[in-house]
């Protein structure tokens, strides 16, 4: 196994295990007070299905590029789509890149920028200058109409939990 392979590995390892820490902490909090509010609940079971968004995301790059599993763009489209649902950032990225080049999807410069601008609107700090140059890339392919009904998609969208 490459570099690469590994550390993608012990990331996704990482994120299971924060998933399984948080779920723990919930379940103990629920056990040591059970007169919680409904409030926190709901940020417990926010954290399990953004982790689980993230491990959909994470398993989709390793079938993309056929790290430990056999390459499959449309498994790793697939899984890619869930987490892009869920509103992960990283989901929503690769979904916009595997629409822009038509791996394991039809190709769609429509539904690529959509993908690529939420991606780009909810993308941690350090990530959102280039996931804002892939946005604008997609977008010089495109004209105007379809510009337009790409941003409209994305402003239309909300998030589909899974769980």
């Amino acid at each position: 196994m490459d570099k690469a392979a590994k550390l993608l590995v012990t990331a996704l390892a990482l994120w299971l295990a924060a998933a399984s820490c948080a779920s723990s902490a919930g379940l103990y909090e629920e056990q040591t007070n059970p007169g919680r509010t409904k409030h926190t609940a709901t940020k417990t079971t926010s954290g399990r299905i953004a982790a689980k968004a993230k491990a959909d995301a994470l398993l989709g790059y390793k079938y993309e590029h056929g790290l430990g599993v056999p390459q499959s763009f449309e498994i790793a489209a697939d899984l890619y789509l869930r987490a892009a649902e869920q509103g992960d950032p990283t989901g929503q990225y690769f979904l916009g890149l595997m629409y822009n080049k038509g791996h394991g999807v039809w190709q769609d410069g429509i539904l690529a920028y959509k993908w690529l601008n939420l991606a780009a609107a909810r993308a941690p700090a350090r990530y959102r200058e280039q996931y804002l140059r892939i946005r604008d890339a997609a977008a010089s392919k495109l004209t105007v109409d379809q510009l337009s009904m790409g941003q409209e998609l994305a402003i239309q969208w909300v998030p589909k939990p899974q769980w």
